[in-house]
C-alpha cells in the first residue's frame, strides 16, 4: 500500500487500486466508485484511524471490484469528430448530424425529429465545431431547468440560492447544503428528460438530508418513486465523450 497526503485529502494504492480518500465531519464512513472509469472514492470520519479505514476498504474489495468492472464493461460513445452522419443525443433521442457551412453566425437546428444541423463558418476545426455544440447543449438546458426547478422546489418545500451547469467527470450533480446552491452536469442534456428531472430531485432533497441514508432514500421514494428506473438508466447509458 502506497500513501500520498495532501491537507485532508489521502491518496492510497490498495492491491493496485488507487483511492482518494477525503476526512469529513461525518459520522460515518462512505466508500464510492464512480464513472466512467470506476475511481474509487472515500469520505471519512475526522476521527477514523488510517487503520480502520483501510481495513473497512480492504472488507469492501469485492464489492469495489465488481462495481469497476461495471463501469468498464459500459459502451462508451466514441470521440466525436463532428462530420455529418454522426449520432448526436439530445434529452435521449438520437439525431443524425449534418453540417453546412456558410459565413454567418453558428448556429444549430433541429429539423424532423431526426436531425441535428450545424451551421458553421467554411474551415470551422472539429474543436470549435465541438464547441458550438456544447453551449447550445448548455443553453438547452437552461431552458429547461427554471420550470422544473420551481415545480420541485415548491413540492419539496425547498428552495436553492443558485443553480449551474458544469462538466462533471463523476457526478451527474451536486448540492452545497451550506450555499444552498447545486449544480447539474451537462452531460444531462443527453440523457431523457426524467434523468434531469431526477437528478435535480435528488440534489434539491440534500437540502432535507445531508446524507444518502435511509431517510433520504425514503424522501426520494415519497417525491419521486421512479427515481431508481432513472438512476438506473444513467449508469446504463453510453457515457459521452467529456
Amino acid at each position: 500500500m502506497s500513501i500520498n497526503k495532501l491537507d485532508n485529502q489521502t491518496n492510497i494504492i490498495i492491491r493496485d487500486i488507487p483511492i482518494q480518500i477525503v476526512r469529513k465531519s461525518i459520522k460515518n464512513l462512505h466508500i464510492g466508485v464512480y464513472p466512467p472509469d470506476g475511481s474509487v472514492r472515500v469520505a471519512a470520519p475526522l476521527q477514523l484511524t488510517d487503520d480502520n479505514i483501510r481495513l473497512a476498504i480492504i472488507s469492501r474489495l469485492s464489492w469495489i471490484k465488481k462495481h469497476q468492472a461495471k463501469f468498464q464493461a459500459q459502451p462508451r460513445q466514441t470521440k466525436r469528430e463532428m462530420v455529418a452522419g454522426e449520432s448526436h443525443y439530445v434529452f435521449g433521442h438520437r439525431y443524425r448530424m449534418e453540417v453546412i457551412e456558410r459565413p454567418g453566425q453558428h448556429e444549430i437546428v433541429i429539423i424532423n425529429h431526426s436531425t441535428i444541423q450545424l451551421f458553421v463558418n467554411p474551415g470551422t476545426s472539429a474543436k470549435n465545431r465541438a464547441l458550438v455544440l456544447t453551449e447550445w447543449y448548455r443553453q438547452q438546458l437552461k431552458l429547461k431547468i427554471p420550470d422544473l426547478l420551481n415545480k420541485w422546489q415548491s413540492i419539496i418545500g425547498e428552495e436553492v440560492a443558485d443553480w449551474g451547469i458544469k462538466k462533471m467527470k463523476t457526478k451527474w450533480g451536486s448540492c452545497n447544503i451550506k450555499e444552498r446552491r447545486i449544480w447539474l452536469n451537462l452531460e444531462l442534456a443527453k440523457k431523457p428528460i426524467e434523468c434531469l428531472e431526477y437528478v435535480l430531485v435528488h440534489e434539491l432533497v440534500h437540502l432535507l438530508e445531508r446524507h444518502h441514508n435511509q431517510r433520504f432514500q425514503a424522501y426520494m421514494d415519497q417525491y419521486l418513486p421512479q427515481w431508481r428506473q432513472c438512476r438506473e438508466i444513467l449508469n446504463r447509458e453510453p457515457l459521452g465523450d467529456i
